[in-house]
């Protein structure tokens, strides 16, 4: 077994590591819906304070871009890969194919099953949801996952927007215990192509006292060490003034996600950056400080074929952290509306996807 030294700079990171040794040690040989096997553990937890820098992962080239887009997908309530493929996207297109395949299979009790059009390649199936409206409306759906549970929760034009009403009630009544976004929809789920593996993430915010927000102000809005130690002298009622005139916020929040599925090599460094991601951009919505995030890991499993790959970033060293800024919360509209600063990483390592 390869041994992991301790990188204490990098925490998130050094948690993943672990993480994956402990799979490699511990798990035990599962089969999955995809034929392709899995070791698995059960039950597992990372934390992460965001004020350590934005957690995506060093010991591999992350794809950034990909993971922006796959979340503002999200939050644009879109269950369709063409806005995906349109923009570079391609983590769901197997899903997508797959679900192609199996239901357009010639049906041989029909007399007229030779006149059923033949099946075309994944590649030309991307092409065609690419130019082809019609198709890609058909074909390029994947039902109702996170996208429409987030932003259209319900049927029939009784739609709850889960997102919008977080937004509202973080605004209005921030200390409630109900501030949760759900996408395991019970009624839904076989309507899925997959249904969700992170499956929903509730909200907790507290009461920055004055010192808290002094220095957040000093050392992330002016960054100016100087002026905090004059302003430590100033009295009450003017430290309140600066904070009220530069809008500092009153308030951090965290986030803690639980998901019920977790490709430990592939999948989970996505999850750990998109619901920081998410973290930040609805800390930028409602002027508050990301403070920590959690994730809650039910089945944590390795594809078997990603073994190799595993052990191969197992001896890597992890880099210092990045840094990320939100220009429009929850209305991003694209990729450019944020900004990834200061990433270092090791080279990418590639490995299967199982769909």
């Amino acid at each position: 077994m390869i041994k992991i030294q301790v990188y204490m700079k990098n925490n998130i990171e050094h948690q993943y590591l672990k993480l994956l040794d402990d799979i490699l040690r511990n798990g035990v040989e599962k089969e999955d819906r995809t034929g392709t096997g899995t070791i698995s553990v059960f039950g597992r937890q990372i934390r992460h304070k965001m004020s350590e820098g934005y957690p995506l992962l060093t010991t591999k080239k992350m794809a950034f871009k990909t993971m922006v887009t796959e979340l503002i997908w999200f939050l644009r309530g879109d269950t369709n890969i063409k806005y995906l493929v349109d923009n570079g996207c391609n983590i769901w297109n197997g899903d997508a194919y797959t679900n192609y395949l199996k239901n357009s299979r010639p049906d041989e009790s029909d007399k007229d099953f030779h006149k059923t059009r033949i099946l075309i390649s994944k590649e030309e199936f991307i092409n065609k949801i690419k130019t082809d409206d019609e198709f890609a409306e058909k074909w390029g759906d994947l039902g109702p996952i996170y996208g429409k549970q987030w932003r259209k929760w319900g049927q029939f034009n009784d739609y709850t927007d889960q997102i919008q009403n977080l937004i509202n009630d973080l605004k209005t009544n921030p200390d409630s215990r109900r501030l949760v976004v759900n996408a395991w929809n019970v009624g839904e789920l076989d309507q899925m192509v997959l249904p969700p593996c992170h499956y929903g993430f509730q909200v907790y915010t507290r009461e920055l006292n004055v010192e808290e927000r002094l220095k957040y102000y000093f050392s992330k809005i002016l960054k100016n060490k100087d002026l905090e130690d004059k302003a430590r002298n100033h009295t009450d009622e003017e430290k309140l003034q600066y904070l009220t005139v530069a809008n500092v916020p009153k308030r951090t929040i965290s986030l803690m996600w639980n998901q019920r599925s977790v490709d430990t090599f592939l999948g989970l460094p996505f999850n750990i950056a998109s619901y920081g991601l998410l973290l930040e951009i609805i800390a930028k919505e409602v002027n508050m400080v990301p403070d920590e995030l959690i994730g809650n890991l039910g089945d944590v499993h390795l594809y078997k074929n990603h073994i190799e790959q595993a052990k191969e970033q197992m001896t890597r060293e992890p880099m210092n952290l990045p840094q990320v800024t939100v220009q429009d919360g929850i209305f991003c509209s694209s990729v450019n509306d944020v900004r990834l600063e200061n990433y270092e990483s090791h080279p990418p390592i590639k490995a299967p996807l199982s769909n």
